[in-house]
């Protein structure tokens, strides 16, 4: 949505045309959320691709993946909410830098490969959050 506010088809602003009112409007009054808006989709959405990915190497293993999540607690404010999120993404991480060689050992390497990849992402978001708190990541 937000390329096409700009007008990135032919004749928009972005390929040398003229801006709409309507454009600049939006630029305007949506910039300062559509970044952190469209960083936080972006982390939700491979969240979800991490608990398939899991989901399936449970299977794999003659398991049944959980299908409820944990009790989600909720910030009162956005900055509380960044908050909690930072701190379950660092939980994350103590918990995958355990089955990462706890895999290994067994001689699982694609879930020790798997789980590799999760923690970079992971600590990708605890980058991000810490950022958005204006910590040091």
């Amino acid at each position: 949505m937000f390329q096409h506010s700009l007008g990135t088809s032919e004749g928009g602003a972005i390929s040398g045309g003229e801006s709409t009112p309507e454009q600049v409007k939006f630029v305007g009054t949506h910039r300062l959320y559509w970044l952190p808006g469209a960083g936080l989709k972006k982390i939700a959405i491979t969240e979800m691709r991490h608990a398939e990915a899991i989901a399936e190497r449970v299977v794999a293993h003659g398991g049944t993946p959980v299908t409820a999540p944990s009790p989600i607690t909720i910030g009162e404010s956005a900055h509380e909410m960044m908050e909690l999120d930072l701190r379950q993404e660092r939980e994350a991480i103590r918990l995958y830098e355990q089955i990462i060689p706890a895999a290994q050992r067994e001689g699982d390497q694609l879930t020790a490969e798997l789980f590799g990849k999760i923690l970079a992402d992971e600590e990708q978001h605890y980058r991000h959050f810490s950022a958005l708190l204006g910590l040091p990541g």
